[in-house]
């Protein structure tokens, strides 16, 4: 019997959701699972050259397509060759889509839209990964103008603290010593629930009640949604990671508008100083849209400086990409090359802020978990590896280190 093969495209919730679809599926014979990625138009390029790949190389493997892309757009996804089935990002959660019987009853792709809960799954292992995922939050209730997203995941709904900490606790009980909370706009979480608690209320709780985790990091968050909770967590709790990383798109206020997105560059200034007053050593990323349409040579640069003068070390910069449906679609567009070209000056602006931030710590006691046994990554979300001659260590160990020089891969470290 051949163990169900899962590809995952996109973001750290699809990979809590391959585990997910991993358990439901294990007792399927013969299965290629692709959950696809809507953010980019090159994501879905990847994802169907995925399907098209698995169909040659196992032309008798049942393929099953999931994911936001096929969320969206089922009937294109049915109609590529070897397809056996398309669900719906609720359907894929379901354990009764994974049966035998399932897999001959054609698509199943509901109106995500209507959801209105986010249905707990107990996930204990992230295949070869040391770094667990927990689900805290699904949908988005937002309307950025150049984003898919919420008609792939519908509106934002959030998973109670009881299920939440559950999940935690049986993470920790397999072995995982850090934990990212996850989800499509993690920082609205609590907005459905009686009382409309925070994220920030949530990491307390969450802390308060499995003391025996080590350590906490959120993925993406808003920076205009930061709570209070939270910014006290990052000034006195340890075991809640010095690491931020924005939802940021741009750093031109006139492209902000027209991306609708809710901040402006002097909000993420200042989130940034307030972090950094905080926690000095706090590392911090963002990502960042180039070419958004509109943007001319000057908002560009407004951008550019930004990023310079913020000093972010950890960028995730994407070219923008038409998503057919969405306002920005239709507005002026800049040719590909310029926002290939854009990207690549930001992805440098960011890796000059990466040398930077290394060199600052240098010589500063690092706690790296390790995720082999050669490298990982610190509190900071700093990479890190074992200068050469060092006895390795082990992955899945929280180890003490001394960075000692550093490259444009990160950190070189010894053991003390």
């Amino acid at each position: 019997m051949k163990k169900p093969e899962i590809l995952t495209f996109g973001c750290r919730l699809n990979t809590y959701e391959s585990e997910v679809m991993r358990n439901h599926a294990a007792g399927l014979d013969n299965v290629v699972i692709i959950n696809t990625c809507a953010v980019t138009a090159e994501a879905e390029r990847q994802a169907r050259q995925a399907v098209r790949r698995a169909h040659r190389d196992r032309p008798d493997a049942r393929i099953v397509v999931t994911g936001c892309a096929a969320q969206i757009d089922p009937e294109r996804w049915a109609a590529l060759p070897g397809v056996t089935r398309v669900l719906g990002n609720r359907e894929k959660l379901a354990a009764e889509s994974w049966s035998e019987t399932a897999l001959s009853q054609g698509n199943a792709v509901s109106d995500i839209m209507a959801a209105r809960e986010s249905a707990p799954h107990l996930v204990t292992e992230f295949a070869g990964r040391t770094r667990a995922f927990v689900e805290v939050q699904q949908g988005c209730d937002h309307r950025c103008t150049f984003c898919i997203i919420p008609f792939g995941r519908g509106p934002s709904r959030s998973v109670p603290v009881g299920v939440v900490v559950e999940q935690v606790r049986a993470l920790v009980a397999s072995g995982y010593r850090e934990v990212v909370m996850t989800g499509v706009d993690i920082t609205s979480w609590g907005g459905d629930l009686p009382g409309k608690p925070s994220l920030g209320q949530l990491c307390r709780r969450l802390l308060a009640l499995v003391p025996e985790l080590e350590r906490l990091r959120l993925s993406s968050v808003d920076p205009v949604e930061i709570d209070e909770d939270l910014w006290q967590l990052l000034a006195h709790e340890a075991r809640f990671m010095p690491y931020l990383h924005l939802s940021l798109q741009a750093g031109s206020d006139m492209i902000l508008k027209r991306m609708k997105r809710r901040h402006l560059t002097a909000d993420v200034a200042a989130v940034i100083d307030r972090a950094r007053g905080l926690r000095p050593e706090i590392g911090i990323g963002a990502d960042v849209i180039a070419g958004f349409p509109t943007e001319d040579e000057a908002l560009f640069n407004e951008t550019l400086d930004f990023i310079e003068r913020q000093g972010l070390p950890y960028l995730h910069v994407f070219p923008y990409s038409e998503r057919p449906g969405t306002p920005a679609a239709r507005m002026p567009a800049i040719p590909m090359a310029q926002r290939r070209e854009r990207a690549a000056r930001l992805r440098a602006a960011g890796a000059q802020a990466a040398r930077a931030y290394h060199a600052g710590l240098l010589g500063r006691p690092l706690r790296v978990l390790m995720e082999t046994r050669t490298s990982g990554h610190s509190e900071e979300f700093a990479p890190v590896r074992l200068a050469d001659g060092v006895a390795p260590s082990e992955a899945g160990r929280i180890e003490t280190v001394r960075p000692v020089a550093f490259d444009d891969n990160g950190l070189v470290a010894e053991l003390p």
